[in-house]
């Protein structure tokens, strides 16, 4: 049997449609291990004490991260698996921190679509919004994908 996408194509997006993802603890290993992917030990992510010195009061994770798991939620969701042809642009705010122990997921709301001049594809573009468990917004943005059309 061959694989079936379960993402959802160009024309089944409709502007404002908004999809919710589960939401994820961002923990201190999740930390450790972006720093060690990413090379990044900025001492705000990794040094408890000057972490104290900041005004968050402690160590936050990367904005990178809480981006990189906004886009694992938004595959999990299953709309985009096997559908998308392109991420095109993301364009990234970041509007509050990410503590350790702080549970996030993603908002996504479908904002604008576009044909393209080959049959095949279209152009949709997502509101983004990352909010914490306290409803609290921490990244906000637009993601523009390219989406395969259906048959």
């Amino acid at each position: 049997m061959d694989y079936q996408p379960r993402g959802l194509t160009f024309e089944r997006f409709n502007v404002g449609d908004v999809f919710v993802c589960q939401a994820r603890t961002v923990t201190e290993a999740d930390t450790v291990n972006f720093a060690g992917v990413s090379g990044d030990y900025n001492p705000l992510h990794t040094d408890e004490e000057f972490g104290k010195t900041t005004p968050f009061g402690s160590r936050i994770a990367h904005g990178v991260l809480g981006l990189a798991i906004a886009t694992g939620q938004a595959n999990q969701l299953g709309v985009f698996e096997g559908t998308t042809i392109a991420l095109m642009q993301q364009i990234v705010k970041y509007t509050g921190a990410v503590k350790f122990g702080d549970t996030i997921h993603l908002e996504l709301r479908v904002a604008e679509k576009k044909e393209t001049s080959k049959t095949d594809r279209g152009v949709v573009t997502f509101d983004t919004t990352v909010l914490n468990q306290h409803g609290k917004p921490v990244i906000e943005g637009q993601w523009t994908l390219m989406m395969k059309r259906g048959d």
